[in-house]
């Protein structure tokens, strides 16, 4: 599937030829270089492997700015496989925004925000438990019983509770292109995108 990495600037709004106000996400997509072709013959599978965002020399290892080197460029901050990929690329080709047209969708995997340790209200959507009255003292936000005593005499696997929330993959799909900016290589897209601002996004096709 064909796709680009891309930096999630962040939201703003426009509006549409019928004046309604539309929420949209700016996204800065590529430009991307073809660090590396993928062949069945010696891989076993066929993909593009692109870079985005330059990394600077001194912060790169040996083997990095060799791998790099090859494709003709410098070392990058974000590398990511796309199989499928539409065009026929060679090693060193730059693919920017132009890839994409205005109504199109496209699907967008990011990593959410981190919310830290959170209770079973915010993190599941829990209602909470009972009344406030009637004797009722601290457990409003209570997840309430997790489990039987003598049978299963233990607690299910997958049981929603409270935890960690966020910080992981999240993958948006049928997201509209809403406007193509060429000389910026921004794309704006309708709603939000996981991610907080400046972070990594991959944009598939």
């Amino acid at each position: 599937m064909s796709g680009l990495i891309g930096r999630k600037i962040g939201m703003t709004s426009i509006f549409d030829e019928k004046g309604k106000n539309i929420p949209c996400t700016v996204i800065e997509a590529g430009p991307c270089v073809v660090t590396q072709v993928r062949t069945k013959g010696v891989d076993g599978y066929e993909a593009l492997q692109l870079g985005f965002d330059d990394k600077t020399e001194k912060h790169s290892t040996q083997a990095a700015t060799g791998h790099f080197k090859k494709a003709g460029t410098v070392a990058k901050k974000k590398v990511v496989e796309f199989q499928n990929f539409a065009t026929d690329a060679k090693l060193g080709d730059v693919i920017d925004v132009t890839m994409f047209v205005e109504g199109e969708f496209v699907d967008i995997q990011g990593v959410s925000k981190g919310k830290g340790f959170q209770g079973v209200v915010k993190r599941h959507g829990f209602g909470g438990v009972g009344q406030a009255t009637h004797g009722q003292h601290n457990r409003l936000r209570a997840p309430g019983s997790v489990g039987a005593s003598s049978y299963p005499s233990r607690v299910f696997k997958g049981m929603r509770m409270a935890g960690r929330m966020g910080g992981v993959n999240v993958n948006v799909q049928n997201l509209k292109v809403l406007k193509v900016v060429l000389d910026k290589n921004l794309l704006l897209v309708k709603g939000c995108v996981p991610g907080h601002n400046n972070s990594y996004v991959i944009i598939h096709k």
